[in-house]
């Protein structure tokens, strides 16, 4: 256990569903309470639907684990009430620099331009994530059960029946949909006997955590190369508590045991810090790179997001926040099937659109590697020679690889899309994320993804009164938020800019604040259809 931190203890309670026969039934179970889960409780907590969490464990993760925690990842952190203790605690970076050997090839600011609330990246240990996740749902009163381990899966036609061990025994559950959040070594992979394939890469890194007080800038260091790691690579991160994260290559031969050694790790550490900088081990893990992933993420009932659907390297940070991501794809989709106000087809757009997104993290990640641990020797001839040329000649700067950052993935194909009729510039492309800019609501400062979200959004480039303030097609409403006149006033301009927002456009957004459709001037029945189809009906 880490010294600078406190594990909080949940203790296990036994629940009457232990004592009913036939099992207790429920419409949502979420297997694994660690951050995707968490975060998919609270999705469909603040949409009324009642899910339990079922978690093996009685804490939050052992060790920092996932980092880096992405400025989309923290957006819908914030949408759902969570994220601004964890802003408050973890360490604010937007600056990366590139090193080779002693020289700094280059350097880079993920977030170079002004007008978001959110920043670029914050490196947060996990653990302190899972715990303001878990006082949020708990503020929400949402159900976590402590040691509860799920030992068996019995998917059928009308839902999923499961069996949980726990320490007064086992008992049976039964669910209309199974979400499977239970990380890289899922067990509901296992009982349900599903293929996790991909590439396992032979190189190894040595994590080590070390608690110290330093001077460094709150930035992201890495290095080809080091005369500390010679041949290799290595990084350091700042987190919270005076922790930093130290990643060190070891080579495919390297013997994971003797690595993680107390009295070999602290070498290495003072080779890279100075013999004079006093520091702490935390906590120290041997990995290997890996990128694999389920063929389907949907099994009839049953769900798989985050690290048991998908799994890539930690260079680039797009594990974990490729789950969350998930969550908040799936959690407005579930509610609406649920609630009768879309077909049971919308559900396999989860599939569409977070396979499309994991295959985009699996092959940045993959490339990543690829140039970090070259496989042949013309490839490590080419590594090399952009490596050298990287310092002076800017062209060779895009072709050093040492992660691709995470950003979420744009749908452009996804199937409820509505396609642009009329020329639009900027990213805000059917499929996007929505961009965040700062605006005047009411008199008060405040931001436009604080207006989005939680359920489908119109944003009208005009005054109040000339369209109507909402839309109900079938029982989904679509609430309208006009830039302009009795509005929102757009005070930097960032919204017009971002959205190229000219008189009479309308942009449609989905609950997760995705662009559903844009046209340049509002047509009812348009925007109608258009929401028809989001909701995957034919269109």
């Amino acid at each position: 256990m880490l010294k600078t931190y406190k594990y909080p203890e949940f203790h296990y309670s036994r629940s009457e569903d232990q004592d009913a026969a036939p099992p207790a039934h429920h419409p949502v179970l979420i297997v694994g309470g660690g951050m995707v889960g968490l975060t998919m409780a609270l999705e469909l907590r603040l949409k009324g639907v009642p899910a339990i969490v079922l978690e093996q464990g009685e804490t939050v993760s052992d060790g920092s684990r996932s980092i880096c925690q992405a400025k989309r990842t923290l957006e819908i952190w914030d949408r759902q009430g969570a994220a601004a203790p964890m802003i408050e605690k973890g360490i604010t970076w937007n600056i990366g620099r590139v090193r080779h050997q002693g020289n700094e090839l280059y350097s880079f600011d993920l977030l170079p331009e002004q007008g978001h609330k959110i920043p670029a990246f914050v490196n947060l240990q996990q653990y302190w994530v899972e715990e303001y996740l878990i006082q949020r749902l708990s503020a929400l009163g949402g159900e976590i059960r402590w040691r509860n381990k799920v030992m068996g899966v019995e998917p059928h036609g009308d839902g999923v029946t499961i069996e949980v061990d726990t320490p007064d025994g086992p008992y049976r559950l039964s669910c209309d949909y199974l979400i499977a959040a239970d990380g890289a070594r899922s067990q509901m992979r296992r009982e349900m006997d599903l293929a996790f394939t991909g590439q396992v890469f032979n190189d190894k890194f040595l994590i080590t955590d070390i608690e110290m007080k330093a001077d460094f800038p709150s930035e992201r260091w890495f290095w080809f190369d080091p005369e500390f790691n010679p041949g290799q690579s290595a990084l350091l991160h700042r987190q919270a508590d005076n922790v930093w994260r130290l990643d060190f290559q070891i080579g495919a031969d390297a013997d994971n045991e003797e690595e993680m050694k107390h009295e070999n790790v602290i070498p290495r550490v003072k080779a890279m810090l100075g013999e004079e900088t006093p520091f702490e081990l935390e906590w120290i893990s041997v990995y290997t790179f890996q990128c694999r992933r389920l063929e389907k993420f949907r099994h009839g009932s049953v769900f798989f997001i985050g690290d048991a659907a998908h799994q890539v390297s930690p260079f680039g940070a797009r594990g974990g926040n490729g789950g969350v991501q998930d969550a908040d794809n799936l959690g407005w989709k579930l509610d609406l099937v649920m609630r009768g106000l879309a077909p049971e087809s919308l559900l396999g757009t989860y599939d569409e659109e977070r396979i499309f997104a994991a295959d985009e993290n699996i092959l940045n990640s993959t490339r990543s590697t690829d140039f970090l641990t070259p496989k042949t020797p013309v490839s490590r001839a080419f590594r090399d020679a952009v490596l050298s040329l990287a310092q002076d000649c800017p062209f060779a700067r895009s072709l050093v690889n040492s992660g691709r950052l995470s950003v979420p993935a744009t749908l452009s194909h996804s199937s409820l899309n509505t396609p642009d009729e009329e020329a639009f510039e900027g990213q805000m492309t059917p499929g996007a994320p929505a961009a965040d800019a700062p605006l005047r609501h009411d008199g008060r400062e405040g931001w436009l993804l604080d207006h989005l979200g939680g359920g489908f959004k119109g944003v009208f480039f005009g005054p109040r009164g000339a369209i109507p303030h909402h839309l109900d097609v079938g029982g989904v409403r679509i609430d309208i938020l006009c830039v302009g006149d009795g509005g929102i006033e757009d005070v930097q301009g960032w919204i017009a800019r971002r959205y190229d927002g000219r008189p009479g456009s309308f942009y449609l957004l989905r609950p997760d604040q995705h662009v559903a459709g844009r046209w340049r001037r509002f047509d009812e029945e348009k925007v109608k259809s258009a929401l028809s189809r989001a909701v995957g009906k034919a269109s």
